[in-house]
């Protein structure tokens, strides 16, 4: 079900990119005078995309893996390796994640999010939270579909619905 939200998410961000796109080059090539937020809202889909994509590749299996055969052994080293592979995700998440709340100074104001609530954006005057937002939130994402994933991998699901057409 978060897969198929985060999916949907970043099909919109998709669009998003193609429809704000088409308003700047055709105001630019035909009217001669490009609205200028619509770069700026081009570039913001472009991070909800990147990071919902993100997790939907990686519950899919379609994330770059450096040994993609190592997915496939089953039985205790099956176990083993897809436990390593958490691992390691979760290694690298739960920086961002952290980080993307507390601070280096351990306050909640200093971090990620809380320094975004400040900023606001160029020409959308909205709060630059809705874009940093992502980043924390593609993270989770990874996290649940990592944890999600090894618990199919070792418990065995035998509903594991990640290669079929239908996500």
């Amino acid at each position: 079900m978060l897969n198929r939200i985060a999916l949907y998410g970043a099909v919109l961000g998709i669009f998003t990119m193609i429809l704000g796109s088409s308003i700047q080059v055709v105001a630019r090539y035909v009217f001669f005078s490009p609205p200028v937020w619509t770069e700026e809202l081009v570039r913001y889909a472009m991070v909800w995309a990147g990071m919902l994509g993100a997790s939907c590749a990686y519950w899919a299996g379609a994330d770059p893996s450096l040994f993609p055969g190592m997915r496939q052994p089953g039985g205790i080293k099956g176990k083993l390796w897809a436990t390593i592979r958490v691992v390691g995700t979760l290694l690298f998440v739960s920086p961002v994640i952290y980080y993307s709340v507390i601070g280096l100074n351990g306050k909640m104001s200093f971090g990620f999010l809380g320094r975004s609530l400040a900023r606001t954006a160029e020409t959308l005057d909205v709060t630059m939270i809705w874009v940093t937002a992502a980043v924390p939130i593609g993270c989770v994402l990874v996290a649940f579909h990592a944890i999600a994933g090894l618990c199919g991998h070792v418990f065995g699901d035998p509903d594991d619905t990640r290669t079929q057409s239908n996500i």
